[in-house]
C-alpha cells in the first residue's frame, strides 16, 4: 500500500493563478494540488513509472495577499525538444529578447503585469506515489528513493510556488512527531479550483506529442475546514475533468 510522504514548504511569496483570469495574475488564497504536485515532481519523479497523487494540504500561515507588479516575456518557453536541438546544432538558437533590441510587436519583448500574489506562505502537503501498472513491485524503491531525495533536500530542478521567480523551501516530515498545527480556525469555501493542468490519467511526460497528449484543465470544489483542504482522487467522479 501506499504511504503518504509528507513535505512542509515555505516561500517569500507564491502565486496561484486563477485559470480564468487571462491577462493580470490573482492568486487563490492557498496553493492549488497541481502546483502540489509540481514541488514532489522537482525533488523525485519518473513519469514513466509513477505519478504523484496530492491527498491533503495542511495552512500553516494564514493567507495574505500583496500586489506586485512584474515583468513578463510575450513568448513562450521553447519545448524539450526544441531546445534538444539547439544542444545539437540542429537548428539556430532563437533567444528570447526581452529588452529594448526586441522586435516591436505583439508577440516579442516584455510586458508588465499586476500581479495579486501571496507573501509568507507555509503548507504541509501530503502525497504517494501511484506507480503505473507493471511497476508496482518498485514501489518501496520509489519510496526510499524519494526519502533520500527530500530528507537530504535534493530535488531536479529549484521547486517553486505557482512562478519560477518564487522559489519553495521544502524539509522532509517524519510523521507522528512534533510539527506546527494546521490553522484550526481556517475555512475557506474555495468554490471550483484548479485541479491540475495535465491529463493525469495515463504514463509519460506530459505534452508528449510522440503519445499526442494535450493540455487537460481538471477542476473540483475546494472547501478548507480547520486549515486542511482534502484532495480528492483524480479518477474520483468529483474532479471535473476534459475543460480544455
Amino acid at each position: 500500500m501506499p504511504q503518504d510522504q509528507i513535505l512542509e514548504i515555505w516561500g517569500e511569496f507564491a502565486c496561484f493563478t486563477r485559470p480564468e483570469l487571462k491577462v493580470e495574475r490573482f492568486s487563490y488564497p492557498i496553493i492549488t494540488p497541481s502546483a502540489a504536485r509540481g514541488i514532489y515532481d522537482a525533488i523525485y519523479c519518473k513519469p514513466d513509472e509513477f505519478r504523484w497523487q496530492v491527498t491533503q494540504i495542511e495552512v500553516l500561515t494564514p493567507p495574505r495577499y500583496i500586489a506586485l507588479k512584474r515583468n513578463e516575456v510575450k513568448e513562450k518557453v521553447p519545448s524539450p525538444v526544441t531546445i534538444m536541438r539547439w544542444i545539437k546544432g540542429e537548428i539556430d538558437i532563437k533567444p528570447i529578447l526581452a529588452d529594448d533590441n526586441a522586435p516591436k510587436d505583439d508577440t516579442k519583448g516584455r510586458t508588465q503585469r499586476q500581479t495579486i500574489a501571496l507573501k509568507d506562505v507555509q503548507y504541509r502537503l501530503h502525497a504517494y506515489i501511484h506507480p503505473w501498472p507493471g511497476f508496482e513491485s518498485r514501489l518501496p524503491a520509489f519510496e526510499a528513493q524519494f526519502r533520500r531525495r527530500a530528507s537530504q533536500g535534493k530535488c531536479v530542478y529549484q521547486p517553486y510556488l505557482g512562478c519560477r521567480e518564487f522559489p519553495a523551501f521544502f524539509e522532509f516530515v517524519i510523521p507522528n512527531e512534533g510539527h506546527k498545527q494546521a490553522l484550526s480556525d481556517l475555512n475557506l469555501d474555495i468554490g471550483l479550483m484548479l485541479y491540475d493542468v495535465f491529463d493525469l490519467s495515463a504514463p509519460g511526460k506530459p505534452l508528449d506529442s510522440s503519445k499526442n497528449e494535450s493540455p487537460s484543465i481538471s477542476l473540483f470544489r475546494a472547501k478548507v475546514e480547520k486549515g486542511i483542504l482534502v484532495v480528492p482522487a483524480y479518477d474520483s467522479e468529483v474532479v471535473l475533468k476534459g475543460v480544455k
